[in-house]
This record gives C-alpha cells, structure tokens and sequence, in this order.
C-alpha cells in the first residue's frame, strides 16, 4: 500500500498540480480568445529560464524569484499579444492559431539561443524524504508544489468570483458581444486573460523544473497533456482545466502500477499515449468535457 502511495499516487497528484495549472491557460485562451495557444508550453519554458537567471544572480529559492519572473513573462505576452495575435482578432481562428505555432518555435529559439540547450537544474543537490512525514516518502519540494498549488488555485477562484476583472473574464467567456454591449472594455479583459495564463504556466514551469530539471523542450513535452486536461475538463472552464489535469496526472502514473502480476500494467515509456488517448475518447464520447465547456 505505500508503495502505490509513495511512487504511484502521490506522483500522479504533483503531476496533476503542474497539468492544471498549465491548462487553465490553454483554457482560458481558448474561452475569451477563441483559439488553441500552442505557445503556452514555451511561454512556460520563457518563464522558467527567467526564474532560473535570477537564481544564478541572487542565490535565492527559486520560489522567492518566481513572482517577479511571473511579472516579466506576463509583460512579454503582452507584448506578444499586441505583435502576433491583436491584427488577427477578428480574422478567422485558425490565423491566431498558425500565429500561436510560429510564435511557439521563435519562443524556443530565442531560450536556446540566450540560455543554450544543455540541461540544468533549478536546485542543488538531492533532497532526502522528510523524516517527520515517514513512511510517506514527501521531500520539501514536493510540498513547495502542493502547497503553492492550493494557494494559486485560491487565489484565482477570489480573483475569479470577487473581483470586477474576473467577473468580467466569466462575461466575455461565456458571450463576447452580449458582454461588449454591456460596457464591459473586452481589450482589458484579454490583457486580464494573458497576464493570468502566462503567471499560472510560470509556476506550473517552476513547479515541474524543481521535481525534475530544466530543459528546453520542457514545454512542448507538457504541451499535450495540458491540451488533454483543458479538453477533459471541458474547454474554457478554468475549475474543469483544475479537474482535467489532476485526474491526467494521476492516470498516467497509476497506470504503470502492477495492478495485474507483478510487471507494469503500461510502460512507463507510454505515458503520453494515455494523455492522448484520454484526449481523443473525451472528444468523441463528451467534446464539450466533464464540466459542460465549448466544443472545438
């Protein structure tokens, strides 16, 4: 039993805290925007390697640097915004979504070119499991993530549900014209959608760099299975993103459990596959996902 728990389960939670935060940006786009961001992978990418620089100059946790990484990140999509998807606003979805797959590989060359491609690592050392938390096997970082999890997801229901922006972000979601004619300055409110989505891809970046490393392709590699949980969830529902990638996240690891004998009921090498194959049998049995959200 703590096997399942120790490499298993608690794996697959922590991978589900890293997909839901990167898909609530898929999915937010695609709910206000109206488009699929293939970019958001290597938007994280771009804030992890930021996180990573101002680690190298100030020695700090990379957890005390993310905030002010989250800030430039968030700048940098504005800008981006203005350059590669604001002229194609009211042309048809797919030019923002050819823009969205060109700007993603000039996002992953500029990393490379100003980072390199060799790999890194955010922290030092390894970390040995917490003696307190024995037998569970949780080391410090693993609770960074889960914690900072709970804290952000908090931190965007209130934004969300109390604020004017949010309400305003759920207006334009669910009818842009209807929200436009009520006074609602749609322009702000797609501003309000990047800086969210970029900060959010920013710690689920941080969070995954700190249980693994850093690397260039990072991004691209999460890209599929945040695609995979915004769907599940049901696309352009910010609380169905949140359930979509806990529920890919716990999939994946548990399915390499020795459930029947005593070898892996899936290679561990197929992980993807079962992202995938949660994705496409979603869009044929339920396209609007488990939360009622748009249909592609």
């Amino acid at each position: 039993m703590m096997e399942f728990l120790n490499f298993y389960l608690f794996p697959g939670i922590l991978l589900g805290c890293i997909y839901a935060l990167g898909a609530i940006g898929i999915s937010l786009t695609f709910g206000i925007l109206r488009f699929s961001n293939f970019a958001h992978g290597d938007t994280m990418v771009l804030g992890v390697y930021i996180t990573l620089s101002f680690v190298w100059l100030t020695d700090l946790h990379p957890l005390v640097v993310m905030p002010l990484a989250m800030a430039l990140t968030a700048f940098a999509m504005l800008g981006m915004d203005r350059a590669f998807f604001k002229p194609f606003r009211k042309s048809p979805p797919i030019m923002s979504v050819i823009a969205s797959f060109g700007l993603m590989l000039m996002i992953r060359s500029a990393v490379q070119f100003f980072w390199g491609t060799q790999i890194q690592a955010m922290v030092k050392g390894i970390q040995p499991p917490l003696q307190w938390l024995q037998p569970l096997m949780l080391r410090e970082k693993q609770l960074y993530i889960l914690g900072g999890t709970v804290i952000l997801m908090v931190a965007m229901h209130l934004l969300l549900t109390r604020t004017k922006i949010g309400k305003a972000m759920r207006a334009v979601s669910d009818n842009p014209d209807l929200a436009a004619l009520t006074g609602i300055n749609t322009e702000r409110v797609v501003q309000a959608t990047w800086i969210l989505g970029a900060s959010l891809a920013v710690a689920a970046g941080v969070f995954l760099a700190l249980d693994t490393q850093v690397e260039t392709n990072m991004g691209f590699k999460m890209l599929l299975p945040m695609f995979a949980a915004a769907i599940l969830g049901g696309i352009g529902k910010p609380y169905g993103a949140v359930l979509g990638g806990m529920v890919i996240g716990i999939v994946e690891e548990v399915s390499a459990y020795p459930w029947i004998g005593t070898t892996p009921l899936l290679n561990p090498g197929y992980k993807a596959g079962v992202a995938f194959a949660i994705m496409v049998l979603m869009l044929i049995w339920r396209p609007q996902g488990l939360l009622r959200g748009r249909q592609f």
